[in-house]
């Protein structure tokens, strides 16, 4: 489809005959792609021969005899299948039109309405370059003069803070800086708005030549620090955690920070985009000026002139102050007003003081562990490569399915874009069939461990503080939980050594210890509060081991019979009636009959019926409005809920019944840790308890740093906080362990 106007001239260049002889040709070619037969044995450029000699099929057909060989014999055997063909591809010419035929011509687009469309719908890349379009779209805009200024003059930066001082509305702020890594960074710029289309930009470490003079930044910043730490004048930000951990480098302490738009943005829809230049477009209909327009590549904010930084900047701060009015109303409609104020907003203060702290890493362990895992890497090479015969480049997709399907004949599982899947799960598969498989996953988590945490542990260390500073994100998963970079805190596996060894680096500074609490099987117990099921809320209450109970009903046993792969297989069909699994998922996993894991699936809801119950209550809302909700009002859009496909609506329901209980898991994480956090810094949290820090957060377990005479205050006080951050129906009980580092604690 090239967009080209076919004429008669074209169809002949194209078919070697004239439109009205197209079918004539298809009818003895066929057409594949619609399942035309045609003859068999007769190709395009035969049947255009035929034709041209005959002049129609129905000629060549009653001339059969006279085509010798084959052919001949080809065009009589498949008389009938050629006329159903010219039937099957002609078109009804005798369908009344009330049209004329001049009204079917393809006019030229009105590309102004169409750019207003792909405006609307975001499809910034199909918006063509009109000057008409354009003209009109800035014309109905009709945008207000902004005025942006640039402070260079000490008397000009006063004003403006009295200006900021007296807002009832306060103001947003925004850094411009050298590093995506706010403690690496170096300050360039403060911008600030406190007025629709109105903003300032204070030029503080541009250095280029010709660069005008800039006010002192010592002096600069020792003036508004009052501003930004008068917890009475309200301050808003786009991803306000970053310029906090800037500022904070400078010395300047931000109290008062009342919104944030990148978080608003994601708590009214947690799978769009959120960065600034997206909101600006969608809400405010909107175009920002790009920091690739501004910052050459290869260079940082310091060397664009001060005068294209003050555009820039300034637009950033005034771009975000607008949208705070349009996204706070919204999140009101929506009923996310009190998570955003009461959880999100608050949480940014926690986080920021866990990332500022970081982790104390144990730098010798890790050279030792990058040993042993090079070391065990080469060990399964060497047994790949002996088991094979041959070898080969283990990190080549394609050369690992040439060896199991080409010179293992292994049986191909799933085709992609460039050949037979090597996945984990076509790996598990095969691994029954042949060692190679097993050994071939075993390579590649190991390989990807060391990559991503020993090879990298070192590099994330920080020159100054000799510490990690891990990023936590607020924005990413769509459940609401956090998630981190810097290292990924949340993927180091749990159960394996491998995975408890890289733990083992995360250690205390000596005279201290690491405490690790963590919730016990919270989202089945969420799931008891939730569905309110009878037996589910007794076990919990009398504190009875859940999957040993469910182990016992689903093998037909006693419970103190229940052996522990039993209680294990059983903990798997808890876990995965959270998660939507599926019988032949269950399957797969356990390693048992689809119709087997059908009866456990089975039982389980026989032996709580309330939970089936809650489950068909959930879809139901689900369908009606296309979200769901978690426990404090968070929630998440699950349109495909109502698909006619069945794997689309299938992956949707899983992901509606799972984000309730990881979603309400997130939430009761983030209180607790907000609550702690004051308590810690207000030095309510108990007796001599001055010094303990909150360090990491990972899933359903916090972490903290503490002197080892505060040890057990501490243990008692995260227990009572984390146990108690929400009143439940089921209660919530929390593991605490204390060691030398993170794996002995956990």
């Amino acid at each position: 489809m090239k967009e080209k106007r076919i004429t008669p001239r074209e169809v002949e260049e194209r078919f070697g005959v004239g439109p009205e002889k197209v079918v004539d040709v298809l009818g003895l070619a066929g057409d594949a792609s619609d399942n035309v037969p045609g003859i068999k044995g007769v190709g395009e450029k035969t049947a255009v021969k035929l034709i041209r000699q005959y002049g129609s099929l129905e000629e060549v057909l009653g001339h059969a005899s006279e085509v010798t060989g084959k052919l001949g014999e080809n065009i009589a055997a498949g008389k009938n299948d050629a006329l159903m063909s010219k039937k099957l591809v002609t078109l009804h010419a005798d369908v009344p039109l009330k049209l004329d035929w001049d009204y079917f011509e393809l006019p030229q687009p009105e590309q102004d309405r169409l750019n207003e469309f792909y405006r609307k719908m975001e499809f910034s890349r199909l918006v063509e370059d009109s000057a008409e379009a354009d003209k009109k779209h800035l014309e109905e805009k009709k945008e207000p003069k902004r005025e942006y200024e640039m402070i260079l003059k000490e008397k000009d930066l006063s004003r403006w803070i009295d200006r900021l001082g007296k807002s009832k509305e306060g103001f947003c702020f925004d850094t411009e800086t050298t590093s995506v890594d706010p403690l690496r960074a170096r300050l360039v710029g403060i911008s600030l708005s406190d007025l629709p289309n109105s903003a300032c930009y204070i030029p503080l470490g541009h250095s280029y030549l010709g660069c005008p003079d800039q006010l002192p930044k010592n002096e600069a910043l020792g003036r508004l620090k009052p501003l930004f730490a008068d917890p009475a004048i309200p301050k808003y930000g786009q991803n306000a955690k970053y310029d906090m951990e800037v500022l904070s480098g400078e010395g300047v302490e931000i109290r008062g920070l009342q919104g944030d738009t990148l978080i608003a943005s994601y708590l009214l829809n947690p799978e769009s985009a959120h960065n600034l230049d997206h909101l600006a477009r969608e809400y405010l209909d909107y175009e920002t000026l790009k920091f690739s327009e501004v910052v050459g590549r290869g260079e940082t904010f310091d060397s664009v002139d001060v005068a294209t930084a003050c555009r820039y900047a300034a637009e950033d701060a005034d771009v975000t102050f607008r949208l705070v009015s349009k996204l706070h109303p919204l999140l009101k409609k929506g009923n996310l007003s009190e998570c955003y104020e009461k959880i999100e907003i608050p949480l940014i203060d926690v986080l920021f003081r866990m990332e500022t702290h970081g982790v104390l890493v144990d730098v010798p362990l890790i050279g030792l562990l990058d040993a042993e895992f090079s070391s065990s890497l080469d060990r399964l090479q060497k047994e790949i490569h002996q088991n094979a015969g041959v070898e080969f480049n283990l990190n080549s997709p394609k050369q690992v399915a040439d060896l199991l399907f080409g010179k293992l004949l292994l049986p191909r599982q799933r085709k992609t874009k460039t050949g037979y899947s090597t996945d984990v799960d076509v790996l598990m598969e095969l691994s029954t069939m042949h060692p190679i498989p097993r050994l071939l996953a075993d390579y590649r988590v190991l390989s990807k461990l060391k990559s991503t945490y020993i090879d990298q542990l070192k590099n994330l260390i920080h020159p100054k503080t000799g510490r990690i500073h891990t990023s936590y994100n607020q924005t990413v998963a769509a459940t609401g939980r956090l998630s981190s970079s810097d290292p990924n805190l949340q993927n180091i596996p749990v159960r394996t050594e491998e995975g408890k060894r890289i733990r083992s680096a995360f250690v205390a500074p000596p005279g201290w210890k690491i405490v690790s609490a963590d919730y016990s099987q919270i989202e089945l117990r969420l799931l008891a509060a939730f569905s309110g099921d009878k037996s589910l809320k007794k076990a919990f209450a009398e504190d009875r081991d859940i999957h040993r109970m469910t182990a016992a009903k689903i093998f037909g046993i006693d419970e103190e019979k229940v052996a522990s792969r039993q209680r294990s297989a059983a903990k798997t069909v808890n876990f995965g009636i959270m998660y939507g699994q599926s019988p032949f998922g269950l399957s797969k996993q356990l390693e048992i009959p689809v119709s087997v894991a059908k009866t456990y699936i089975d039982e389980f809801y026989r032996l709580y019926p309330l939970v089936s119950k809650y489950r068909e209550k959930v879809f139901d809302e689900a369908k009606k409005s296309g979200m769901v909700h978690t426990w404090q009002g968070r929630r998440r859009m699950i349109p495909e809920i109502n698909s006619r496909n069945n794997n689309l609506r299938s992956n949707a329901e899983r992901a509606a019944f799972n984000t309730i209980f990881q979603g309400s898991a997130a939430d009761l994480i983030k209180i607790a840790m907000i609550n702690i956090d004051r308590k810690l810094a207000a030095g309510r949290a108990g007796a001599g308890l001055s010094k303990t820090r909150m360090i990491m957060q990972v899933h359903d377990e916090l972490i903290f740093e503490v002197p080892e005479n505060e040890v057990e205050t501490v243990k008692c006080f995260v227990k009572r906080e984390m146990e108690q951050a929400l009143p439940c129906e089921v209660p919530l009980k929390v593991d605490v362990g204390v060691g030398n580092n993170w794996a002995e604690a956990h």
